[in-house]
């Protein structure tokens, strides 16, 4: 049994994490499948967006709970290899160079916010639940925690992960989690209206400029000075910038919204 599956319509791969009996909890099969389908979809030139969701009542618990019986028992380099795995999981969303949109409800537990923290816009329904619920475990919320730091408020979501407090999708939203609350059953509606927008607008476009976006903050001054004048300067003479200019200064359509 796959515990993650992949359509495509329109240009859009839908991922969505299949183990509604357990809330689509995290383990080692589905954090390989997830990260298997991330870096196979890398690589689709035809694609313009990801978007990733949750089959059934809620979009992810975390850690299953077989999975955490096992980890009593694991030695310190067990413990590592394991949290490795799951680190790489995330940074393969994280560096994808296609737009990710997350669609939340239910609930989004422990492991689940640093697949929130990987994407690149969210949808959250109202009556989510989230929470970073590692300290009450007696563990911490390590391996996320590059992400989400990454994304978040600082001040607003370091008390979240210090008190696992359990707190909603406005809250969320405030912490920088979140992009959009929408009501109950209204997420794939949502989702719909961004994808559209990034159906407007250049793929190779999208793909560079999250690029530059991930490559950013790890550059120096000087360094982010060279990458950003040659990236404008490369997308100025690409096929698709010619195209995008001429059609704006023509009053037209570019070719791909035809």
């Amino acid at each position: 049994m796959n515990f993650v599956t992949l359509t495509e319509m329109d240009h859009v791969a839908y991922v969505k994490l299949n183990r509604p009996d357990v809330r689509n909890a995290f383990n080692p099969q589905m954090i390989s499948e997830i990260t298997a389908t991330f870096e196979s979809l890398e690589g689709r030139k035809d694609l313009r967006a990801i978007v990733l969701q949750g089959e059934g009542k809620s979009f992810c618990a975390g850690a299953d709970l077989n999975w955490m019986k096992e980890m009593v028992n694991f030695s310190f380099a067990q413990n590592q290899e394991d949290s490795l795995k799951l680190f790489e999981m995330f940074e393969s969303i994280a560096q994808c160079s296609l737009p990710v949109i997350g669609m939340i409800h239910g609930a989004a537990f422990g492991g689940a916010l640093g697949l929130v923290a990987v994407c690149d816009e969210v949808i959250a329904e109202e009556g989510t639940q989230f929470c970073f619920s590692e300290v009450k475990l007696g563990i911490a919320p390590a391996v996320i925690s590059a992400f989400v730091v990454r994304k978040a408020v600082a001040g607003k979501v370091r008390p979240l992960m210090l008190s696992a407090t359990v707190f909603n999708a406005h809250i969320a939203q405030q912490a920088g989690l979140v992009t959009e609350v929408v009501p109950a059953g209204e997420g794939h509606t949502a989702v719909q209206k961004i994808l559209h927008n990034y159906l407007q607008s250049g793929s190779e476009a999208v793909r560079e400029t999250k690029k530059l976006l991930n490559d950013l903050e790890s550059l120096t001054w000087d360094q982010q000075r060279t990458r950003t004048s040659m990236l404008i300067a490369e997308r100025r003479a690409s096929a698709e910038g010619q195209e995008g200019l001429k059609a704006f200064l023509e009053k037209r359509e570019p070719s791909w919204r035809k």
